[in-house]
């Protein structure tokens, strides 16, 4: 069984050295850029951060003791089994409910008698179970538009969770595309959790490659930095007219990306969650 490197961090009491919020707010700031799996906060106190390789893991335990070790944190590694994280995941999420939308893991009772908006996701390690901020932001931002007739790409699809949500909310072509084949298997798997709806296709590709056709709708749910990176490919592939919608953003990265995309487009839409920023722009 496959087996993921994990750090447990523990924060200390609030009160003591440079605050408990501003502390996690630090280490936060200190993770941004690195190859994490996920984040998993079980509590204010403790967070267990997931790698996919243990040098990975080895290089951020120094990062975070370095800084802040004098602070009172405390870091652990920690193996975690697939299934181990399964069941703790189980036990944790339920559905959620985003306008005419609900996104249910398969054990919970949305999910046994689904409704027309129902979407349900098999929640896998570093993939999106739509209990994110980003993901709730992007389902929000889908529902404001009229996706009949529409092709629609979700770039860097995860579990496929935006993808589905498209092919829920009528649009006529959903290609999700990631270039992590664990990603679209698990998205995969999703699809048939879902019936494989018909206007679905999931596809191994990076968006900068050159290699998509333009749609009409591009969802970009990725990080800050990526998008701005990646601002004159995500442009590239909007149809004309049409509909970029961009999340995965941190507060204080927000201004920088709106800046790169206003280049190219007009923003027609922002809206924050959690710390977490979201754009639609109009092409």
């Amino acid at each position: 069984m496959h087996t993921w490197p994990a750090l447990v961090v523990r924060f200390p009491p609030m009160g003591t050295a440079a605050g408990h919020v501003s502390l996690c707010d630090l280490v936060a700031a200190e993770l941004d850029g690195l190859d994490l799996v996920a984040i998993v906060e079980h509590s204010d106190d403790e967070w267990e951060i997931f790698f996919r390789e243990t040098d990975a893991r080895h290089d951020a335990a120094g990062l975070l003791e370095g800084a802040f070790g004098g602070m009172g944190l405390s870091v652990s590694d920690l193996d975690v089994p697939d299934g181990d994280w399964a069941r703790r995941t189980q036990a944790e999420l339920g559905a959620i409910h985003v306008g005419q939308l609900t996104v249910a893991p398969p054990w919970d009772d949305a999910a046994k008698t689904p409704a027309a908006g129902t979407i349900i996701i098999e929640p896998a390690m570093g993939f999106g179970s739509g209990h994110h901020a980003t993901t709730r932001l992007c389902l929000a931002a889908l529902q404001r538009l009229d996706l009949r007739q529409r092709r629609v790409l979700d770039v860097g699809t995860g579990s496929g969770v935006l993808a589905l949500a498209a092919a829920r909310l009528g649009a006529k072509e959903v290609i999700g595309v990631d270039v992590d084949e664990d990603a679209l298997d698990n998205a995969r798997t999703n699809a048939t959790l879902n019936g494989s709806p018909s206007n679905l296709q999931l596809a191994n590709a990076d968006f900068r490659a050159g290699t998509l056709a333009p749609a009409d709708v591009v969802v970009a749910n990725l990080t800050g930095g990526m998008l701005a990176a990646g601002a004159a490919d995500l442009v590239r592939l909007v149809r004309r007219p049409g509909t970029l919608i961009l999340s995965g953003i941190t507060d204080d990265e927000a201004e920088r990306v709106a800046g790169v995309f206003q280049a190219h487009a007009r923003q027609d839409w922002r809206a924050a969650e959690d710390g977490w920023v979201a754009f639609s722009f109009s092409l």
